[in-house]
């Protein structure tokens, strides 16, 4: 028997609004704000939440001199598509791909993210 329905994900960073209007627009979430923290949760109740972080160092991906601490794949059905609406959104293609069925992409404040095709 699950205790919880579903898992939050907590991401920190310097600007919560910059990283929920990003991640709200990509996924379609609407947002909760509160004082340095911002819940985004879809119409099912799947939730994301952005909390500030004084002095924030985004992870160097893929080296792991700054570990990227945690990542986020969205499943999309044009990859074409996905990221030409990512990077209009404020998203950044990584130098780095290390394959072919997704791309990775660092969000405004640096953390990384894979587009895959679903």
């Amino acid at each position: 028997m699950a205790i919880a329905r579903f898992p939050s994900v907590v991401i920190d960073c310097p600007d919560p609004q910059q990283l929920a209007d990003f991640y709200g627009a990509l996924l379609d979430w609407k947002a909760e704000p509160s004082e340095d923290w911002i819940d985004l949760r879809a119409d099912y109740g799947q939730v994301i939440s952005f909390q500030k972080v004084e002095d924030y160092n985004p992870p160097r991906w893929p080296s792991q001199d700054v570990p990227q601490q945690m990542h986020l794949d969205v499943s999309v059905d044009d990859l074409d598509e996905a990221e030409a609406a990512v990077l209009s959104l404020g998203a950044t293609k990584a130098d780095h791909q290390p394959g072919e069925t997704f791309r990775v992409f660092l969000d405004p404040a640096g953390h990384p993210f894979c587009l895959c095709r679903d």
